[in-house]
């Protein structure tokens, strides 16, 4: 599994990648985020949270430097034993929830994803 963000024509890096870049710019390719680490920007706990996620979630935003294009993702973390300026990696994991809590069908959607852990 990748963690795929996409560079645009103007060298824009977005993740979750789309369709078109800023000022209508054509994707060129991917990136797998996966390879690289990234910076706690800001991080938080939350402690209610939606059926099926655990309790408490740890969540954090972080910023990869891909070339010196900053690229920032939102994202569950391993640990509530961060602080902002921490160096984290993406590590895959099966289930980000249980897919039989929520409201949606099991089968209608993906589970898995990424967390961010300390290195």
């Amino acid at each position: 599994m990748t963690m795929d963000a996409t560079r645009y024509e103007d060298g824009s890096i977005s993740y979750p990648g789309h369709p078109r870049g800023p000022g209508g710019t054509e994707p060129v390719e991917t990136i797998d985020l996966s390879e690289y680490t990234a910076e706690v920007v800001t991080w938080t706990t939350s402690t209610a949270t939606p059926p099926g996620v655990r309790e408490p979630n740890h969540l954090a935003i972080v910023e990869f430097d891909v070339e010196g294009e900053p690229v920032r993702a939102i994202g569950q973390l391993t640990t509530g034993d961060v602080e902002t300026g921490d160096e984290v990696q993406p590590v895959y994991v099966d289930e980000l929830r249980e897919p039989g809590a929520g409201i949606r069908e099991p089968e209608s959607q993906e589970w898995d994803g990424y967390r961010f852990e300390p290195v």
